[in-house]
Order: C-alpha cells, then structure tokens, then sequence
C-alpha cells in the first residue's frame, strides 16, 4: 500500500518532502488511511477537520475522533465549524454546495495562513469511478468522463491509485479505527445509489468493473490533453479578435472543414454560457439561414452571412436630444459635437457630417435605427430603406442593431452616423453657414 500510494505521488509530482501539506480530516476511512500513509511516508503534514453541523451527534463525535487520533499521532490539528444550513440558504445554494464552499474557501485561506503548499484529500479510484459514471448519465462530453484529476490547484489526491476495499483492508492491517458516516450508507442520492446498487451489480458482471472504468478515464485524459492542444491551435487559426475583446468572429467555411464543427464550438463558446444544446443548434444552422440569434444570460453568438460573431450583450441604444448647439455625451465611451460655421469647408472623415444649417432645424434626436427608416442617401435623389443600405454596406446584425442615426426636429434622418448624410441636406452653391456634426470619443470637457 505506501510503495503504491509513493510510486502514484511520485508519478505526478504531487508532494514535496520539504513542503508542509494539509491533511483533510473528516475521521472516515479514507482520509484516516491518508493521514497515517502520509505520516508513514516521512511527508510533513497538519491536518484539518470540518464541522458543518448537519449530523446532530455524529458530527460531534467525528471531531471528537480526529482530535483523539491527532493527540494520539502528534499531528497539528486544525479545527472550524460551520452554520452550513445559513450559509446555503443566504446563498440560495444546495447544503452539498455549501459545504463543499465552505470546506474549501476554508482550507485555501488555511494553506495561506500557514504556509502550506498543498491540500490532500481522500478521493480514492472508486470516487473517481463515480464520478464518471455521474457525469455519463448527464451526458457529459469527454472533460466530464476523465474522472477526477490528482491535482487542481492547490488540491492533490495522493489516494487515486487505491479502491475503498484496498484502503479499508490497510486500516484493517494495522488494527486502525475510523468513523463511518451513516448519510453515506442511504441510496437516497445518486452518488450513493451508484455506490451501493450500481457498482456492486458491475463487480458481478465483471469484478474488476471499476478498476477498468477508472483505466478508460485515465485513456480518456490522455486523449483530453491531445483534443486540448489541437482545440487551441485551431483556435489562434479560427477566431478573429482576442478572447477578452469586445467581439470575436469565426470564418464559417474555415469552420467546417475542421475534422469537427461541433467540438471546436462547445470549447470555444462554453466559457460564455452555452450549452451543449445550443451548440448543437448553431452546428446544425451553420448553413443555414443567415440572422440567426443564440443568447446567454452574458453573451450573444449570431450567424451572419458567413461568419459567426460573438460578442457580451449590451445594454440597450438610447435616445438622447439635442437642443441646440454645444457638446453633448452619448453613453460612456461616445460623445456628439454640434458647431454652427461660416467656414464652408466639406469634412471627408467618417466621424464627421458637413451640413447646410440653414436645412436643419433643432431640436436634433440621437437615436438607434427603427424598423421602416428611410433616407435619401448623399449622392442620390430617391429614398431608401436604411436598413438595405446598411446591407449594401455589409453590416453585421449586430452592427445593424447598433447603428446610432441624428434626426431633426421633424424627425428626417439627417445622418446615419458614420457612415451617410442625407442628400436634402448638403451643402450647396447656396450655402451661407455650416452645421458640422462629430462623434467622438474621449472625456466630456
């Protein structure tokens, strides 16, 4: 068992003998056969035990336990207790995710205090087996099917290599007592209901079950760790735009001519929200209709033409007025100048409009495109939709959407902002003073 236990730690690099690391104690089997194997092996240790309350008694006489073995080893003990029940319902969580909140926010600051460079837990092969076998029925993709890791931040798992029945007959060797957690022993979850009907039923069919299940998971992070490195290169090959910018863009034909559509677009889309569900959908509508919208409580990915575009949701355009002439913000980032001239000079920059001021009557309306706006765009003598003009200048839905227009008072659209001015107000032959329109960014001053 410790030649087992210090090959697995040794094989991935897990302990230090010159570090300290902490031990989580909760007096059950398993994290009683770390502390001693662990001890047994020269590691400098301290454990830590957590009362939650939630077992009345028991809970009582688990830390009771742990203090007398402690005792017993000469082993630091470190004790906290917890109102979990408050802190689930104040956090509107589950009483398992508020313990496991507390357990590990508790040995994080732990470590912190007292210098420890690890926190050893307990999980053992038949955990991780359940684990998988958890995430198998929720349909978990291949990073749920991996079982659990050795090691995940400050958290190392020295006991992956072992069974239950395999740390149950070490204590059982050297005449070591624990306590048993009678919650464990009720198939009322499905942790439980796994651990006492399923695997039992697998070890008839063939006993080494779990011991098989656990070598597919370790195959499978192998596998994991290829999938990963090719998911990121094609990622720097794909994605237009830095993943913590305002919006990212993924060529659709260079999307599908990757072995898999589907994969690069849950692991590029799934830190934003989105489902598997939906990647599904935005698989199958790649060539598809083009408009089509997929939204998360944060972002929003639409397929536009042939791109897709994700981008974090904004919150809605505004409308502001313009009374008169002067200086006047927007939002937080744009800001609208308005200046009478008798300098008749023509502005070709985008971010400005030259107009006859004599056509344009205040107050002026800053406002984001409607359904049915028309205009007369410079240059031509008829209307036109704005939105086919938007079109024919290849705008994203996105862009569409946010497109900003300036109206006059009688509520004509005088300039699609940035990027056309209306042809009834230009500047003419006849033109005495000029009304010259500038978006900017920058500090209001």
């Amino acid at each position: 068992m410790l030649n087992k236990v210090a090959d697995f730690i040794g094989k991935h690099q897990l302990l230090s003998h010159d570090g300290l690391h902490l031990v989580a104690l909760s007096g059950g089997a398993d994290s009683v056969a770390l502390l001693l194997i662990l001890r047994r092996l020269g590691y400098r240790i301290e454990a830590a035990h957590c009362n939650f309350h939630l077992r009345g008694e028991e809970s009582d006489r688990d830390e009771d336990f742990v203090k007398s073995l402690c005792k017993k080893l000469e082993i630091p003990l470190h004790v906290i207790h917890f109102d979990t029940e408050e802190y689930a319902s104040i956090h509107q969580v589950s009483i398992e995710m508020a313990a496991r909140d507390l357990r590990y926010g508790y040995f994080r600051q732990l470590c912190q205090d007292l210098g420890a460079a690890s926190v050893c837990v307990a999980h053992h092969r038949d955990d991780a087996v359940e684990t998988l076998l958890m995430n198998l029925l929720r349909g978990s993709g291949i990073h749920g099917l991996t079982g659990i890791r050795p090691k995940n931040g400050l958290i190392v798992r020295p006991l992956l290599c072992v069974s239950r029945e395999e740390i149950e007959d070490y204590l059982h060797s050297i005449g070591q007592d624990y306590v048993t957690d009678s919650t464990n022993l009720v198939d009322d979850v499905v942790r439980n209901k796994i651990r006492l009907r399923v695997l039992p039923l697998l070890s008839e069919i063939n006993p080494k079950a779990a011991e098989n299940i656990f070598k597919t998971s370790r195959y499978l992070f192998e596998a994991e760790r290829i999938i990963n490195q090719s998911i990121d290169n094609q990622k720097v090959r794909l994605i237009q735009g830095n993943p913590d910018s305002f919006l990212q863009t993924v060529s659709i034909p260079q999307l599908l001519r990757l072995p898999s559509p589907e994969i690069f677009l849950y692991e590029w889309l799934a830190p934003y929200g989105f489902n598997t569900t939906q990647t599904e959908q935005i698989s199958s509508q790649l060539t598809g209709e083009s408009g089509r919208e997929f939204l998360t409580s944060t972002h929003t990915l639409v397929i536009d033409r042939e791109t897709l575009i994700l981008m974090p949701l904004q919150p809605p355009m505004k409308t502001i007025k313009i009374p008169e002439e002067g200086r006047y913000r927007y939002n937080e980032e744009f800001f609208f100048d308005i200046r009478l001239t008798n300098d008749i000079s023509i502005s070709k920059s985008d971010d400005c409009v030259t107009l006859d001021a004599a056509t344009v009557r205040f107050p002026l309306t800053v406002r984001p495109v409607q359904t049915g706006d028309r205009f007369c765009p410079f240059g031509m003598e008829g209307h036109r939709l704005v939105s086919d003009f938007l079109t024919d200048c290849k705008r994203s839905l996105i862009d569409k959407r946010r497109q900003l227009l300036v109206t006059d008072r009688d509520g004509q659209i005088i300039w699609v902002v940035g990027l056309r001015s209306d042809n009834r107000f230009r500047v003419t032959e006849k033109t005495l003073e000029i009304m010259r329109l500038t978006i900017s960014k920058g500090v209001n001053s």
